[in-house]
C-alpha cells in the first residue's frame, strides 16, 4: 500500500530531474545566442559608426570644393 505512493513521489520527482536538465540545456542554448547576438550588435554599431565618419569626411570635401 505504500508501495504506491512512494512509486508516484519518485515519478515526480524523477520528472522533475527531467524537467531541470531540459531547461538547463536550454538556458545553455539562450545564452550562447544571447552572445551571437550580442557580438552581431557590436559589429555592426561599429560599422555605422565607421559608416557615419566616412559620409562625414565626404561631405567636409564637399564643402570644402564651394
Amino acid at each position: 500500500m505504500a508501495d504506491t505512493p512512494l512509486q508516484a513521489l519518485e515519478s515526480k520527482i524523477d520528472e522533475l530531474i527531467a524537467l531541470c536538465r531540459e531547461l538547463n540545456r536550454e538556458n545553455q542554448k539562450l545564452k550562447v545566442e544571447n552572445d551571437n547576438w550580442r557580438h552581431e550588435r557590436e559589429d555592426l554599431v561599429s560599422k555605422n559608426e565607421l559608416a557615419r565618419s566616412k559620409v562625414e569626411a565626404m561631405i567636409a570635401r564637399l564643402r570644402s570644393m564651394e
